[in-house]
């Protein structure tokens, strides 16, 4: 790296952390990546593992704007969520206790919503660094993954948003339930996958009895480990697609994910006449980050 960065940006997850060494024009210069992630520490932990992994990058004091898990309740400190509807990206960061001369660690809130109850802490970033790249979008963003969001989006302003297990489900069911014995593998059918989101779709009240029958099929009627696996993906989705049919039917709907958590749902949701619009996670992170920077200023 030829230059010292403007500050540093952060997207601390509870897995792995990374870092982008940035200049005011919201420029990556470096990037630097950890598997310390908020699972593995505890709060004095923070600072040598932040130093660890941007202390090249220091020549002075310094500003870091980060979000993400780091600001959970068994992070490095609690961001507090800020209420919605609002701004995704509310006036203010909660700073961090540092004792490094001249390092300062601010933490983007995440976002609550009372009724229903749900909560989200990283993706309110990627949310607003979508909007920057897409001025005056209102519409629907669904972000893929574990706990898959669906957040509605209007005027700059998030709405609403719902949250599922649908990624966690699927895990632990193909892992840790019976039918581990017939999803077993890592290949897949694509016709078997949009029959059940069909199915899904039609008969969301189904959904445990048709999750059993797919073990009962592949003893008795032969269902391979591939048709079987998508399948039980394509329910899950299917399930989650009809609790939330409110919110993409009729309605402009954006992919924000990355590699092969988009390819399912983007599936799902052109089988039902959908085309969404794609954008990229970790350059919505970027954007986001460089935007709260900008706001904190």
């Amino acid at each position: 790296m030829d230059r010292t960065p403007d500050w540093i940006a952060v997207d601390w997850g509870t897995s792995n952390v990374r870092a982008w060494a940035m200049t005011a024009g919201g420029e990556a210069l470096a990037e630097a990546t950890s598997d310390k992630g908020m699972g593995k520490l505890s709060p004095p932990d923070y600072e040598p593992a932040l130093l660890d992994l941007i202390g090249g990058w220091m020549d002075g004091p310094i500003r870091v704007v980060a979000c993400g898990m780091v600001g959970a309740r068994q992070g490095w400190v609690e961001a507090p969520y800020a209420s919605v509807p609002g701004h995704p990206l509310p006036v203010g960061l909660t700073l961090a206790p540092t004792t490094t001369p001249g390092l300062s660690f601010g933490i983007i809130p995440g976002l609550a919503q009372s009724d229903p109850a749900d909560v989200m802490r990283g993706e309110e970033t990627k949310v607003a660094g979508f909007l920057a790249r897409n001025p005056g979008w209102d519409g629907v963003l669904l972000l893929p993954g574990t706990h898959p969001k669906w957040i509605s989006v209007s005027a700059g302003e998030v709405v609403a948003f719902r949250t599922s297990l649908t990624g966690e489900a699927f895990a632990a069911l193909s892992g840790h339930t019976v039918l581990r014995h017939s999803v077993a593998t890592d290949a897949w059918d694509d016709d078997a996958f949009l029959a059940g989101v069909a199915e899904g779709l039609a008969r969301p009240e189904a959904l445990m009895n048709r999750l059993f029958a797919l073990r009962a099929e592949s003893l008795l009627s032969g269902l391979t480990p591939a048709k079987a696996r998508a399948r039980l993906s394509g329910l899950l989705i299917g399930t989650d697609l009809a609790g939330a049919r409110g919110w993409w039917l009729g309605a402009r709907v954006a992919l924000l994910g990355a590699g092969d958590l988009m390819t399912p749902w983007r599936a799902a949701l052109t089988s039902q006449g959908v085309a969404p619009e794609e954008a990229d996670a970790t350059e919505a992170t970027l954007a986001g980050l460089t935007e709260a920077w900008r706001r904190s200023q």
